[in-house]
């Protein structure tokens, strides 16, 4: 029997594919949540305001349309330990942020994996792209932000912006020389303008599209407009956001960045309060997201800056997380965080409501 049995997974598995992108039709990985129960924030009585709407980590996500071999093949491949294609999954192992663009695709950094993993739901594909330039491949892919026909990438230890095309083609290089240790990326569409997060450097620096270096803002202290250490990155509603890390505070800036607007957060050891802050994001209502990775939470703030909840605490269940790093929200207000101890992207879906 158990020659048998080994003999049809021989047979089944042989063939499968290697390498190459994944493919099948992407769904959002519920099984996770509690059988019959949705999960919301805050709980009740009170109005919920969020919903958790799936997780993402990697091939598991992709389900093959194909039924040829049927639930044998599938238990063949549980068995040894195999995905789709044979071998072993691809999925996700330390993802650090986090975004999307229009067509619907969805990128993120892993600074374990040393790639960008891309899942495309329209053409029912995950890719994952190794290579920073022609002769180098990604060391520490951090910070992300897209434009219509072009990805940039921070690499926090090669010491630049990477520039890919939207098939993962290197196909430029930003601020090699100038930048010590480049971590958040935010762009303004508008004025094509990429502003980066120098983390070593304590300051922010804003490039062209071509490469340009136009402007520094900031630099080392605790004055308002100074830095200590700033990660994150998010540009909206024409305004700059910026994690001041080791400041334990957000920063937001003018579109030129000269006026500091507002601030966010406070140092603290009550819920609310910010220890470690680093990706941070706005929906289109203005609430602003910040992940606070000291104590493994989403904390929610509205456009003035009130503590409205927090979402997360320490743990591996679904609404919990383990050193949580990038944040971004979608334009339908999905918030996607980067969960990345877990190895996992989870999505929660904002409701509306003050």
């Amino acid at each position: 029997m158990k020659f048998w049995l080994g003999c049809l997974l021989v047979a089944l598995l042989a063939g499968c594919a290697s390498g190459g992108p994944v493919r099948g039709r992407l769904h959002y990985g519920m099984d996770d949540a509690p059988e019959g129960k949705q999960l919301l924030w805050p709980a009740a009585p009170e109005v919920p305001r969020y919903a958790y709407t799936g997780t993402l980590t990697g091939e598991p996500n992709f389900r093959s349309e194909s039924v040829a071999g049927g639930a044998l093949v599938e238990l063949g491949r549980w068995i040894v330990g195999l995905g789709e294609r044979g071998e072993a999954p691809t999925v996700l192992q330390r993802p650090a942020a986090v975004v999307g663009d229009d067509a619907g695709r969805l990128y993120v950094s892993d600074t374990s994996r040393q790639a960008v993993f891309v899942f495309d739901e329209k053409a029912g594909e995950l890719q994952v792209w190794e290579q920073a330039d022609a002769v180098r491949r990604f060391v520490s892919p951090s910070g992300l932000a897209v434009a219509a026909d072009r990805l940039f990438v921070s690499d926090a230890e090669l010491g630049a912006v990477f520039v890919l095309d939207l098939q993962g083609n290197p196909i430029g290089r930003i601020g090699a020389g100038l930048l010590q240790r480049p971590t958040g990326l935010a762009r303004d569409a508008a004025q094509g303008r990429l502003y980066v997060a120098d983390t070593y450097a304590h300051d922010v620096k804003v490039f062209s599209d071509a490469g340009e270096l136009l402007q520094v803002i900031g630099k080392r202290g605790e004055s308002d407009g100074e830095f200590n250490f700033p990660t994150y990155l998010a540009w909206a509603q024409g305004e700059l956001y910026v994690t001041d890390t080791l400041n334990n505070r957000i920063q937001i800036f003018s579109a030129d960045g000269q006026l500091l607007q507002r601030k966010l957060g406070s140092r603290g050891l009550f819920l609310g309060n910010l220890v470690r802050p680093k990706g941070v994001s706005v929906d289109a209502e203005g609430n602003v997201y910040v992940i606070e990775s000291y104590y493994d939470s989403l904390l929610v703030f509205s456009s003035t800056g009130d503590f409205l909840l927090p979402i997360g605490g320490t743990g591996t269940a679904t609404g919990r997380f383990y050193l949580p790093a990038g944040v971004w929200v979608d334009a339908r207000n999905r918030v996607h965080v980067a969960d990345m101890f877990n190895g996992r992207i989870v999505l929660f879906q904002f409701l509306g409501g003050g």
